[in-house]
């Protein structure tokens, strides 16, 4: 049982921690932005070249430069220049998870539990919580869909729209068994979205 908890948990801290960095790095108020903003205020650039990939390094430190160049000219050009940075440091991060960039997110947005946990938890060290709700979660989601399974597993073989209703219980269980353990299989930076 325990050897289950910590599969459980190993599989939903690289589950979070993918979610947290796609699911609100493209917030104005999300850990992308904060980097930028630290960078723009201390004139260094290595605070937020942590979430960029190497292949867009070059083009970062472009930016960041022209941007450096004319901030101080007044504050309109100031605001303009650093939002600019922002949308293309989220841009190309998002570009390095194989993301598409949908624009910055306004700040205080609604973002998941498990997200706001996994932020909490990084910040605090303690995972407590957070591996609650992810237990809780997955355990749930696990006993619904096999309890449906089961309610339509002994349909009437001449009742063939019964049998649809089974197979698709069963393709939605089986896949989600699948991708859970997948997921868990995982090594640490692997992105893995689809899971239903």
């Amino acid at each position: 049982m325990k050897k289950n908890i910590i599969s459980i948990f190993v599989l939903v801290i690289v589950f979070i921690s993918t979610l947290d960095v796609s699911a609100h790095c493209d917030g104005i108020d999300g850990p992308v932005v904060k980097a930028a903003q630290k960078s723009l205020e201390e004139n260094n650039i290595d605070f937020v070249l942590a979430w960029i990939k190497s292949d867009f390094e070059t083009q970062v430190r472009d930016v960041f430069n022209k941007v450096m160049n004319i901030r101080n000219l007044n504050e309109l050009t100031k605001e303009v220049a650093d939002y600019y940075f922002f949308e293309t440091v989220v841009r190309l991060h998002r570009e390095g998870e194989g993301e598409p960039y949908t624009g910055l997110k306004p700040a205080g947005r609604e973002l998941s539990p498990a997200i706001l946990l996994a932020d909490e938890s990084v910040e605090s060290g303690n995972f407590q919580k957070l591996k609650n709700l992810i237990i809780e979660s997955v355990t749930s989601s696990l006993d619904e869909k096999s309890d449906l399974l089961l309610q339509k597993k002994n349909f009437n073989t001449d009742n063939v729209e019964a049998g649809r209703e089974f197979v698709e219980s069963y393709v939605n269980f089986i896949h989600f068994a699948e991708k859970i353990y997948e997921f868990s299989q995982s090594k640490p930076g692997i992105q893995n979205h689809d899971l239903h």
